[in-house]
């Protein structure tokens, strides 16, 4: 008669872990071992093994463990190799490391491996190890390499919380403020069409745009003028002796370093409304600090929505419908500065101005 009565392995591993536990505790109790095997329906030769386990490493040793690989166990590349990596992945681009292109992909990672420490994944497995690290595949934000990170730092530092504690002290309002182009063959956004077939705007073939300057507050409130001729420097003073006349108090309004934004009309203007208004600058080329930026983006995703302008005085109605909706919706206004790169504006100073 064969000593197999059962095959254990066929049970849920706490069923399996449970009957261990039981056959060793019937044989301390002083069951013999074909009689512990017979009452729990497995082979006298798992009591003996198990029977073995526990002499040499007590109850944990019959504990169920979980199936597969331990964490790190048989990696090719060491915790080290892997941490430095997972470093470089985070702090550069390819091509900063002697590869092609701008984005890490599974393909790219597996040739800085390679180049590294000379061992060939494929693209799962090294999707696996990107996995582990804690990396995930995203679409990366877009940086001007122009764009001075000394600055930036300085602006979050020293410049912006300058700005606000002058403006807390004067009891001024801060708003920031930007101009956007608008153009009738502009779409933005994805529609919903027939698998392997392009859908198609019908757009005028007319060439005409339309301008705006606006300014926003973290209060909720939004200033703008919608206009017809090219943004420059007597614009911008239009626009701001518009937004002067809308308070009672000082403003301070942060703009990008626009050239009619600094121009020598504008700065005459302003010396002589210097107790109305006060102009700051942020960073050369860092839109991503300006809340004014997620306005035009709005207002770009927006318009297609609407009726297509089919001219000039039609794109300057939707573009003033625009404002005038957010204008009567403050939360809208205020969730600009809600974006990942403006939230700083908030963090800050929550609308305490």
């Amino acid at each position: 008669m064969s000593d197999l009565v059962g095959d254990a392995r066929a049970w849920s591993p706490d069923a399996q872990e449970a009957v261990r536990l039981l056959a060793v505790s019937a044989l301390v109790e002083g069951r013999d071992r074909v009689e512990a095997a017979a009452l729990f329906k497995v082979s006298v030769r798992a009591v003996d093994n198990w029977w073995a386990k526990w002499q040499a490493g007590g109850r944990g040793a019959l504990l169920s463990r979980a199936r597969g690989r331990r964490v790190g166990e048989h990696q090719v590349l060491s915790e080290a190799e892997q941490a430095a990596v997972r470093q470089a992945v985070l702090d550069h681009i390819p091509s900063d490391l002697g590869l092609s292109g701008q984005l890490w992909t599974r393909g790219q990672t597996g040739e800085l491996i390679f180049k590294l420490y000379r061992v060939r994944f494929t693209e799962p497995g090294v999707g696996k190890y990107l996995k582990r690290w804690g990396l995930t595949f995203q679409r990366p934000d877009k940086r001007a390499v122009e764009q001075d990170p000394e600055a930036v730092r300085l602006w979050h530092e020293e410049t912006w919380p300058a700005i606000r504690a002058r403006a807390k002290a004067e009891n001024a309002e801060v708003l920031f403020g930007d101009q956007v182009g608008i153009r009738p063959d502009q779409v933005t956004g994805r529609t919903w069409g027939a698998k392997g077939t392009t859908p198609i705007v019908r757009r005028t073939g007319n060439r005409f745009s339309v301008n705006a300057m606006s300014a926003i507050s973290t209060r909720g409130r939004m200033h703008f003028m919608v206009f017809t001729e090219s943004f420059d420097a007597k614009v911008m003073c239009r626009f701001l002796a518009r937004l002067v006349g809308h308070f009672d108090r000082k403003i301070h309004l942060i703009v990008d370093r626009h050239s009619a934004h600094r121009s020598k009309t504008v700065r005459a203007w302003l010396a002589g409304h210097k107790d109305q208004i006060e102009l700051h600058f942020l960073p050369s080329y860092s839109p991503e600090l300006n809340p004014d930026e997620l306005v035009n983006a709005d207002l770009k995703r927006s318009l297609p929505h609407t009726h297509r302008a089919r001219n000039q005085t039609e794109l300057t109605a939707e573009t003033r419908r625009f404002f005038h909706r957010r204008q009567r919706r403050p939360h809208i206004v205020r969730g600009y500065f809600g974006g990942p790169h403006v939230r700083y504006v908030l963090d800050e100073n929550p609308l305490s101005f």
